[in-house]
């Protein structure tokens, strides 16, 4: 016990010099495992959003544009499924229920989610979490919301609270449905999943809300608005004859004088006759009243994407799971209309592939900052040599063997690494306790505060073991240092 006990007393002789270093270290520590166990709290939380669910379905596009835009409320859906297409889908055999899912309007910079009761009975996320009610209860009729927990506590709304749906995600002031009101019939518990930052309502309300709020002008009415508006015709100018330019001879390349014809300029032989012409066809001339109906046409067939007809997407749970393969493939070759059907469990495989660069990006920043920590513990102990070098001819002197000098050096390199992962694996832990909950209402991200993981342990395994045999090069040179060296004094 008496080299652990020197080595003790010899770090808090030195307790400024001790301080630093063991702060270099557990600061290139906690970034180190801090990156690793938020990295896998990430991807436990996308994992955990949404469980139970088989397919999610949507319009032609990419599967990770039809996960984020659905699930996780990043980004925009690509397009717009007809309802009866999802009827269709839904009596398939080897559906078991299928949820509609419709986007589009927002309130206050959260999103509005159209669904059916369904929704709520059937959603899932982590291992068996259930979407339960804090207030009141679902969506019945057409003027009901219901209103997630994060939405109930930074907009203070309770049930009965009056909510207005903006067209759109930002409110420009013009795009609001104020003509249809809604009343909050529910509040969610919090799930830590992207259904704390929604607002639900029903089907029916999505169609009500947005019935008469882009009518189509008739055609007649243009047609009236047209003949009114006319501008008065002026007179007919009279226009210059054109000249009259020689064709070339048939045959003969269209090149200007003294120029060489362009390669590929059909030649014909003397005497041939040249190749037959494709003539376009004369373009109709249409009248003025048949330009006015055409445009009041193709204005009335131009309604808004939230039509009775049309949802964005939709949930489907299969009967057995080994069928949703085969119903994947069978919906993304449907030839009535095109669709995108995404296994979340691959769509999020696939996000981590992409962004997998960023994460060894990250991992080698901070390998890099752990060796500059190590770096800076091997400086401060070979430079302190300098003013130990009485302590260590006296120990010399004393009968102390190089075993013993050795082992003294390599233990207080121990000790510091021993603290710095200490003090770095308590700062990762005091972070999580305190970014805690505002990560969670920033950015939706539950991060659990869960024991180190094999990665973790391997991490401060390497960095005590480096720190261990940073230890030997002081300790060498210390022993190859003179008896007399260092008895006598330097000037």
């Amino acid at each position: 016990m008496l080299i652990p006990h020197l080595a003790l007393r010899s770090l808090r002789s030195r307790l400024l010099t001790t301080a630093l270093t063991v702060a270099s270290i557990a600061l290139s520590v906690t970034l180190l495992v801090g990156i690793e166990h938020v990295r896998t709290g990430v991807r436990e939380s996308f994992a955990g959003t949404i469980k139970g669910t088989d397919l999610i379905v949507g319009a032609r596009g990419g599967s990770l544009q039809v996960l984020l835009s659905t699930v996780f409320g990043i980004g925009s859906p690509g397009g717009g499924v007809k309802l009866s297409t999802f009827e269709r889908w839904k009596a398939h055999p080897a559906v078991k229920w299928a949820v509609p899912y419709t986007l589009g309007d927002s309130h206050r910079g959260f999103r509005v989610v159209g669904t059916t009761a369904e929704f709520y009975a059937r959603y899932r996320y982590r291992a068996d979490g259930r979407v339960t009610f804090a207030l009141g209860h679902a969506g019945e009729t057409d003027a009901d919301v219901v209103i997630g927990k994060d939405v109930a506590e930074k907009l203070r709304y309770t049930i009965g609270t009056t909510v207005v749906v903006t067209h759109g995600m930002r409110d420009i002031g013009t795009s609001s449905h104020e003509a249809h009101p809604f009343k909050v019939v529910g509040v969610l518990n919090r799930t830590f999943t992207p259904i704390d930052r929604s607002v639900y309502i029903t089907l029916g309300g999505v169609e009500a809300m947005h019935d008469g709020f882009e009518k189509p002008v008739a055609p007649k009415a243009i047609v009236a608005v047209k003949a009114k508006s006319a501008p008065v015709m002026a007179p007919k100018i009279a226009r210059r004859p054109r000249p009259v330019v020689a064709m070339p001879p048939p045959g003969a390349p269209l090149v200007m004088p003294g120029a060489s014809p362009p390669p590929g300029t059909p030649m014909v032989m003397p005497g041939a006759s040249p190749p037959p012409a494709v003539v376009e066809a004369p373009k109709p001339v249409l009248k003025r009243a048949a330009v006015v109906a055409a445009l009041a046409t193709e204005q009335a067939v131009t309604v808004d994407a939230h039509g009775d007809d049309q949802i964005t997407s939709f949930f489907i749970g299969t009967k057995n799971r080994f069928e949703a393969l085969m119903l994947q493939r069978e919906m993304n070759t449907d030839l009535v209309e095109p669709l995108t059907a995404v296994i979340p469990g691959v769509a999020l495989g696939e996000l981590w592939q992409n962004i997998g660069s960023a994460e060894v990006g990250l991992r080698v920043i901070a390998i890099f900052a752990v060796m500059i920590g190590l770096s800076g513990m091997l400086v401060s102990l070979y430079s302190s040599l300098e003013a130990r070098r009485r302590e260590m001819a006296i120990f010399r002197a004393v009968g102390a063997g190089p075993r013993t000098i050795i082992t003294l050096l390599v233990l207080e390199s121990g000790l510091l690494s021993l603290l710095g992962c200490v003090f770095g694996v308590a700062f990762v832990y005091a972070g999580l306790f305190i970014g805690q909950g505002p990560i969670e209402q920033r950015f939706g991200l539950h991060l659990t505060i869960r024991p180190l993981g094999v990665t973790e342990w391997g991490y401060l395994a390497i960095v005590l073991v480096a720190g261990i045999i940073i230890g030997f090069v002081p300790a060498l040179k210390a022993y190859r240092t003179s008896l007399v060296d260092g008895l006598s004094p330097r000037a």
